[in-house]
């Protein structure tokens, strides 16, 4: 993943590790960058050796109407960058529990769901709580399978959907495995995040020792397999990418950042089954 506000610079320096495909985020808002002459830029430097597989803000359009706005402005942006999936999150009216947030929900992506159809692009709201839980949400209602099913029902159709990973279902002690099954055919973006669960510090400390129970980790180190995940996607018809959450390990971080992402890269590379080769 790469930044609005660094994305050419940063592209220019990983790709050489062979990184296929990068979502561009732009946090709560996009600002005052010109998406036009910003994507001439990332264009220029990916060439023909990596893709934009979707854009990204991740702010709160259920409360904030300049990030509710800036969806719009994203979605319209996604031809510039030849990218197909826009990517945040749901937002959240943070004082109402989940369930009582559907209608607004329903009425800001409603509108967003029929621009995105029309400009020919999906949405994917990523599965993080960001702190948050049914009666209190957090920035994100989209972080458990019961509210994608009352958000899936609020605006039909098959334009909006899931940024997945493991990672923040097993934060909530859910194995992903049978969730992504079920859900596959809404997945329209991974992230490239683990997590590892500490079973002992549950087995002695239950939830709410204010113990670390669950490290979130980059692919390759934590407890997913991504052989399955993959597997999964693939036989569920997906096609799209796995794009690499870094910062957020609790060992490969520091100077010992990239060290960790590419890893990850060469890991997913393996589970996918490696370098693509013909048949005779």
């Amino acid at each position: 993943m790469a930044g609005i506000s660094n994305g050419p610079d940063y592209l220019r320096k990983v790709l050489p590790h062979g990184f296929e495909s990068f979502e561009l985020t732009c946090w709560a808002q996009v600002g005052d960058v010109d998406l036009a002459e910003y994507a001439s830029q990332v264009l220029d430097v990916l060439g023909d050796a990596a893709i934009v597989s979707s854009l990204g803000i991740y702010g709160n359009p259920l409360q904030d109407e300049k990030t509710a706005a800036d969806w719009a402005v994203v979605i319209r942006a996604c031809k510039l960058f030849g990218a197909k999936v826009v990517c945040g999150f749901a937002g959240a009216i943070e004082d109402s529990p989940v369930d009582e947030n559907i209608p607004r929900f329903a009425e800001v992506f409603g509108p967003l769901a029929k621009l995105a159809s029309d400009e020919g692009v999906k949405i994917a709201f990523e599965n993080c709580d960001m702190g948050g839980t049914w009666e209190r949400p957090r920035w994100n209602i989209a972080h458990c399978p019961r509210a994608w099913d009352l958000m899936f029902d609020a605006v039909p159709g098959a334009t909006i959907g899931l940024e997945w990973e493991p990672c923040h279902q097993m934060y909530s002690l859910i194995d992903p495995i049978p969730q992504l099954r079920k859900y596959v055919g809404r997945v329209y973006h991974i992230h490239g995040k683990d997590a590892t669960v500490c079973h002992d510090i549950l087995r002695d400390h239950g939830t709410r020792s204010g113990l670390t129970y669950v490290y979130h980790r980059t692919p390759g180190f934590g407890d997913s397999n991504w052989c399955d995940i993959i597997t999964i996607l693939r036989q569920g018809g997906y096609r799209g990418s796995i794009d690499i959450e870094g910062w957020h390990d609790p060992v490969y971080r520091d100077d010992l950042e990239m060290t960790g992402q590419v890893r990850a890269l060469e890991y997913l590379k393996a589970c996918r089954g490696g370098p693509y080769v013909a048949n005779p």
